[in-house]
């Protein structure tokens, strides 16, 4: 199978996974701040990663129906979380 490698570069979604700075230090994609901001997560509040998982946490136990986006989004904060605060 062949692929055309510049079809695929222009389907990728550069800006979305973009990495912002939010202030504290505090890093998110521009994908996580829009979740974020959809369920009315006040992250620039938070001074680290684990800190704005603890407020999606909050959310889960306060909202019914389908969070998958909030999910996707919280295991990527906390896979980042991991790989920033784990000594090598």
């Amino acid at each position: 199978m062949e692929y055309n490698i510049s079809e695929l570069v222009s389907n990728l979604d550069f800006i979305s996974n973009e990495l912002v700075n939010c202030g504290n230090n505090l890093m998110l994609t521009n994908k996580e701040i829009e979740v974020l901001n959809r369920y009315n997560i006040d992250y620039k509040s938070c001074i680290n990663l684990k800190e704005v998982l603890r407020k999606i946490e909050d959310v889960f136990y306060d909202e019914d129906g389908d969070l998958e986006d909030l999910d996707n989004i919280s295991l990527s904060i906390a896979e980042r979380d991991y790989y920033q605060n784990t000594n090598k």
